[in-house]
C-alpha cells in the first residue's frame, strides 16, 4: 500500500529539487553539505518525508535562496504539516486520500460498483459500511457514516471542486437495504446532477464489455503545476497513483468510457426511470 503527500508537501518537495538542481549540486554532494542522508534527501524531495522549519532554512541556504524564497518555502512547509477538518476522523480516514481530495479542483471518478461516497446519502452509506465492515459496533458504523457525510461539504461553496463521475447501470438497479434507502440515494444523485460543478453519467447495459471492467479509480487535479494523482481502493489498502504515464493511462480509460456513457440528459433520465423501480415505503 502505497500513501500519498498532501498537494503542499508534493509541492515542497518539487520546489527543494528544482533548487538544487538550479544551484548545480547533485544529491550526493547536496546531502553531504546538508548531513543528510542521501536516503533523507530523496525522501524529502520526493514528498516522503515533510521536513522541519530548520532542515528547509538550511537547503535554501545552500542552494542560493533569498530571504523572501526563504520565508515562503518555510511557510509552505508549516502548511504542508497542518491539520485539516479530516483529522477529527483520522480513525477513519487512515491514509492522504481525503487531503487531496479537499484540494482538488477537479475529479473525475469511475464507479461501476457503488454509488460513489461523495454522493452516498446517509442511509445508503450506513448499508454499504455495515455490508462492508460487519465487525464495526454500531457506535463505530456511526462514526464512518458521519466522516462519510462529512466530506460531501466539499462539493459546495465557491472552492468546491468541478466533479465529473460515471457509474455502470448496474448500480441504479441493485436494491441496497430497505426500498426506500435506494429511492431516497437516486433522488440525492439526481438532485446532485443539478449542480453546475457536477456532471454524472451512466454506462448503459448495451455497452457490454468495456474497459472499465478492471475495476473502479479516480484521478484528482490541482491548481498551478501540481501534477494530477490517480487513486484506487480496495480490501487490501488504497493505491495512489503518481507516475505521470500512469496517471494518463487512467485518464485515457476515463475518457474512452465517457465516450460510450448516456449523455448527462440521457443519464438523468435512465436515474429517473430506474428510481421508480425503487419504491418508497
Amino acid at each position: 500500500m502505497t500513501r500519498s503527500p498532501t498537494v503542499r508537501h508534493r509541492r515542497l518537495g518539487r520546489e527543494l529539487r528544482r533548487l538544487r538542481e538550479q544551484a548545480g549540486l547533485s544529491p550526493e554532494v547536496a546531502a553531504r553539505h546538508l548531513g543528510w542522508s542521501r536516503s533523507k534527501l530523496n525522501r524529502v524531495e520526493n514528498a516522503r518525508l515533510l521536513p522541519s522549519a530548520a532542515d528547509i532554512g538550511n537547503a535554501c541556504d545552500l542552494y542560493g535562496v533569498d530571504d523572501t524564497g526563504k520565508a515562503g518555502l518555510v511557510q509552505l512547509g508549516k502548511d504542508a504539516g497542518k491539520r485539516g477538518w479530516w483529522t477529527a476522523y483520522s480513525d477513519v480516514f487512515t491514509g492522504s486520500y481525503i487531503a487531496l481530495e479537499t484540494e482538488a479542483t477537479a475529479i473525475h471518478t469511475w464507479e461501476p460498483i457503488l454509488v460513489p461516497g461523495l454522493l452516498q446519502s446517509e442511509g445508503y452509506a450506513r448499508e454499504i459500511i455495515c455490508a462492508a465492515r460487519p465487525e464495526l459496533t454500531a457506535e463505530e458504523v456511526d462514526r464512518h457514516v458521519d466522516a462519510r457525510m462529512a466530506r460531501k461539504i466539499n462539493l459546495v461553496g465557491s472552492r468546491a471542486p468541478t466533479l465529473h463521475i460515471l457509474v455502470d447501470e448496474h448500480m441504479l438497479r441493485r436494491p441496497v437495504g430497505a426500498p426506500g434507502v435506494m429511492a431516497h440515494q437516486l433522488d440525492d444523485i439526481l438532485r446532485a446532477a443539478t449542480w453546475p460543478n457536477v456532471t454524472i453519467q451512466v454506462l448503459p447495459l448495451t455497452a457490454g464489455a468495456h474497459g472499465g471492467v478492471e475495476g473502479a479509480f479516480s484521478v484528482l487535479s490541482f491548481d498551478d503545476e501540481d501534477p494530477d494523482v490517480g487513486y484506487v481502493e480496495g480490501p487490501a489498502g488504497d493505491v495512489y497513483v503518481e507516475a505521470a504515464d500512469q496517471v494518463r493511462r487512467l485518464m485515457l480509460m476515463f475518457e474512452r468510457l465517457v465516450s460510450i456513457c448516456l449523455s448527462p440528459e440521457k443519464s438523468a433520465e435512465l436515474i429517473a426511470a430506474a428510481r421508480s423501480e425503487h419504491d418508497l415505503p
